[in-house]
Protein backbone atom coordinates (compact mmCIF):
# COMPACT_ATOMS: atom_id res chain seq x y z
CA UNK A 1 0.00 0.00 0.00
CA UNK A 2 1.56 3.33 -1.13
CA UNK A 3 1.42 6.15 1.82
CA UNK A 4 1.56 9.78 0.62
CA UNK A 5 1.85 12.72 3.32
CA UNK A 6 0.33 15.80 2.33
CA UNK A 7 0.37 19.12 3.87
CA UNK A 8 -3.19 20.75 4.66
CA UNK A 9 -2.80 22.92 1.40
CA UNK A 10 -1.57 20.09 -1.04
CA UNK A 11 -4.46 18.11 -0.51
CA UNK A 12 -6.62 21.26 -1.42
CA UNK A 13 -4.69 22.04 -4.77
CA UNK A 14 -5.11 17.79 -4.99
CA UNK A 15 -8.74 17.65 -4.32
CA UNK A 16 -9.31 21.00 -6.88
CA UNK A 17 -7.63 19.06 -9.22
CA UNK A 18 -9.20 15.42 -9.09
CA UNK A 19 -12.73 16.86 -7.91
CA UNK A 20 -14.31 13.14 -9.32
CA UNK A 21 -11.96 10.89 -7.01
CA UNK A 22 -12.98 10.39 -3.29
CA UNK A 23 -10.02 11.54 -0.59
CA UNK A 24 -9.56 12.01 2.93
CA UNK A 25 -6.32 13.11 5.00
CA UNK A 26 -5.77 11.64 8.42
CA UNK A 27 -3.91 13.67 11.35
CA UNK A 28 -1.14 12.49 10.37
CA UNK A 29 -1.14 13.73 6.40
CA UNK A 30 -1.71 10.65 5.00
CA UNK A 31 -3.51 10.75 1.87
CA UNK A 32 -6.47 8.15 1.64
CA UNK A 33 -8.33 7.12 -1.41
CA UNK A 34 -12.10 5.58 -1.14
CA UNK A 35 -13.61 3.48 -3.61
CA UNK A 36 -17.08 4.74 -4.84
CA UNK A 37 -20.01 2.89 -3.34
CA UNK A 38 -21.86 0.26 -5.01
CA UNK A 39 -25.00 1.03 -6.46
CA UNK A 40 -27.10 -0.23 -3.47
CA UNK A 41 -24.95 1.40 -1.06
CA UNK A 42 -25.81 4.82 -2.84
CA UNK A 43 -29.15 4.28 -3.04
CA UNK A 44 -28.74 3.38 0.90
CA UNK A 45 -26.95 7.08 1.48
CA UNK A 46 -29.56 8.50 -0.44
CA UNK A 47 -32.57 7.81 1.31
CA UNK A 48 -31.00 7.92 5.23
CA UNK A 49 -29.68 11.82 3.71
CA UNK A 50 -32.93 12.52 2.27
CA UNK A 51 -34.78 11.84 5.45
CA UNK A 52 -32.28 14.17 7.50
CA UNK A 53 -32.99 16.97 5.00
CA UNK A 54 -36.35 16.61 4.88
CA UNK A 55 -36.41 17.23 9.11
CA UNK A 56 -33.83 19.75 8.68
CA UNK A 57 -36.04 21.88 5.71
CA UNK A 58 -39.26 21.38 8.33
CA UNK A 59 -36.88 22.62 11.24
CA UNK A 60 -34.14 24.95 10.31
CA UNK A 61 -31.83 23.97 12.61
CA UNK A 62 -28.67 23.36 10.99
CA UNK A 63 -26.89 22.27 7.73
CA UNK A 64 -26.81 19.23 6.24
CA UNK A 65 -24.02 18.07 4.25
CA UNK A 66 -23.80 14.88 2.14
CA UNK A 67 -20.75 12.56 1.46
CA UNK A 68 -18.92 15.66 -0.95
CA UNK A 69 -18.27 17.79 1.59
CA UNK A 70 -15.18 18.12 3.51
CA UNK A 71 -14.63 19.13 7.24
CA UNK A 72 -10.76 20.00 8.51
CA UNK A 73 -11.48 18.52 11.72
CA UNK A 74 -10.02 19.87 14.94
CA UNK A 75 -6.79 17.23 15.41
CA UNK A 76 -5.85 18.19 11.41
CA UNK A 77 -7.98 15.06 9.32
CA UNK A 78 -9.76 16.22 6.39
CA UNK A 79 -12.63 13.93 6.26
CA UNK A 80 -16.49 13.47 4.50
CA UNK A 81 -19.02 11.48 6.33
CA UNK A 82 -21.51 9.88 4.43
CA UNK A 83 -23.97 11.95 6.47
CA UNK A 84 -23.33 15.35 8.37
CA UNK A 85 -25.28 18.17 10.31
CA UNK A 86 -23.92 21.11 11.62
CA UNK A 87 -25.89 23.48 14.23
CA UNK A 88 -27.32 26.83 12.56
CA UNK A 89 -24.96 29.26 15.04
CA UNK A 90 -22.31 27.26 14.38
CA UNK A 91 -22.28 27.25 10.68
CA UNK A 92 -23.18 31.22 10.98
CA UNK A 93 -20.22 31.66 12.57
CA UNK A 94 -17.60 30.37 10.25
CA UNK A 95 -16.76 33.09 7.34
CA UNK A 96 -18.00 33.03 3.41
CA UNK A 97 -14.29 32.10 2.71
CA UNK A 98 -14.06 29.09 5.84
CA UNK A 99 -16.97 27.67 4.00
CA UNK A 100 -16.14 27.48 0.47
CA UNK A 101 -13.53 25.04 1.99
CA UNK A 102 -13.21 22.45 3.85
CA UNK A 103 -15.26 23.97 6.99
CA UNK A 104 -12.75 24.39 9.90
CA UNK A 105 -15.11 21.88 12.40
CA UNK A 106 -16.68 18.97 13.20
CA UNK A 107 -20.21 18.11 12.32
CA UNK A 108 -22.64 17.85 15.19
CA UNK A 109 -23.87 14.85 13.97
CA UNK A 110 -22.13 12.44 11.25
CA UNK A 111 -23.05 8.82 9.63
CA UNK A 112 -21.38 6.33 8.48
CA UNK A 113 -22.76 3.57 6.18
CA UNK A 114 -20.05 0.79 5.77
CA UNK A 115 -20.24 -0.26 2.04
CA UNK A 116 -18.64 -3.91 0.96
CA UNK A 117 -15.52 -2.77 0.43
CA UNK A 118 -15.01 -0.86 3.99
CA UNK A 119 -13.00 -2.23 7.13
CA UNK A 120 -15.33 -2.08 9.91
CA UNK A 121 -12.55 -1.79 12.62
CA UNK A 122 -11.47 1.48 10.07
CA UNK A 123 -15.07 2.74 10.27
CA UNK A 124 -14.98 3.03 14.08
CA UNK A 125 -12.18 4.22 14.43
CA UNK A 126 -13.14 6.73 12.46
CA UNK A 127 -16.61 6.97 14.42
CA UNK A 128 -14.24 7.39 17.46
CA UNK A 129 -11.99 10.31 15.86
CA UNK A 130 -15.33 12.17 14.94
CA UNK A 131 -16.39 12.31 18.52
CA UNK A 132 -13.18 13.00 20.06
CA UNK A 133 -13.18 16.23 17.84
CA UNK A 134 -16.48 17.83 18.83
CA UNK A 135 -19.25 15.49 17.24
CA UNK A 136 -22.30 15.06 19.33
CA UNK A 137 -24.07 11.77 17.77
CA UNK A 138 -22.39 9.61 15.12
CA UNK A 139 -23.91 6.47 13.98
CA UNK A 140 -22.32 3.87 12.07
CA UNK A 141 -25.00 1.56 9.65
CA UNK A 142 -23.26 -2.03 9.12
CA UNK A 143 -26.19 -3.62 6.77
CA UNK A 144 -24.66 -6.69 6.29
CA UNK A 145 -24.81 -7.55 9.65
CA UNK A 146 -27.79 -5.45 10.12
CA UNK A 147 -26.41 -3.51 13.14
CA UNK A 148 -25.83 -0.03 14.31
CA UNK A 149 -23.30 1.65 16.97
CA UNK A 150 -24.45 5.12 18.16
CA UNK A 151 -21.37 6.97 19.68
CA UNK A 152 -21.78 9.75 22.24
CA UNK A 153 -19.25 11.43 23.73
CA UNK A 154 -18.35 10.43 27.15
CA UNK A 155 -19.77 7.26 26.54
CA UNK A 156 -19.32 3.65 25.09
CA UNK A 157 -20.51 3.31 21.53
CA UNK A 158 -24.28 1.26 21.91
CA UNK A 159 -25.22 -1.38 19.90
CA UNK A 160 -28.65 -2.11 17.77
CA UNK A 161 -29.55 -5.03 16.16
CA UNK A 162 -31.39 -4.52 13.16
CA UNK A 163 -33.54 -1.17 14.36
CA UNK A 164 -36.45 -0.03 12.69
CA UNK A 165 -35.92 3.62 13.87
CA UNK A 166 -33.07 5.58 15.54
CA UNK A 167 -33.71 8.58 17.91
CA UNK A 168 -31.24 11.78 16.92
CA UNK A 169 -32.41 13.26 20.01
CA UNK A 170 -31.33 15.53 21.93
CA UNK A 171 -28.52 16.47 19.08
CA UNK A 172 -31.51 15.92 16.49
CA UNK A 173 -34.87 17.16 18.01
CA UNK A 174 -37.56 14.57 17.18
CA UNK A 175 -35.76 13.05 14.22
CA UNK A 176 -36.60 9.74 14.12
CA UNK A 177 -34.37 7.85 11.27
CA UNK A 178 -36.25 5.40 9.22
CA UNK A 179 -34.28 2.17 8.87
CA UNK A 180 -36.58 -0.16 7.48
CA UNK A 181 -35.32 0.20 3.75
CA UNK A 182 -31.99 -1.20 4.81
CA UNK A 183 -33.19 -4.44 6.10
CA UNK A 184 -35.50 -5.03 3.06
CA UNK A 185 -39.33 -6.98 3.14
CA UNK A 186 -38.35 -9.26 5.71
CA UNK A 187 -38.59 -6.08 8.58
Amino acid sequence: MLTLNLTHETFEQLCQQNPDLRLERTAQGELIAMSPAGSETGAYNADLLGQLWQWNRQRQLGKVFDSSAGFTLPNGAIRSPDVAWIEQARWDALSPAERRKFAPLCPDFVLELKSPSDDLATLRAKLEEYIDNGAQLGWLIDTENQQIYAYRPGQPPQEFNRPDTLSGDPILPHFALDLTVLWGSGS
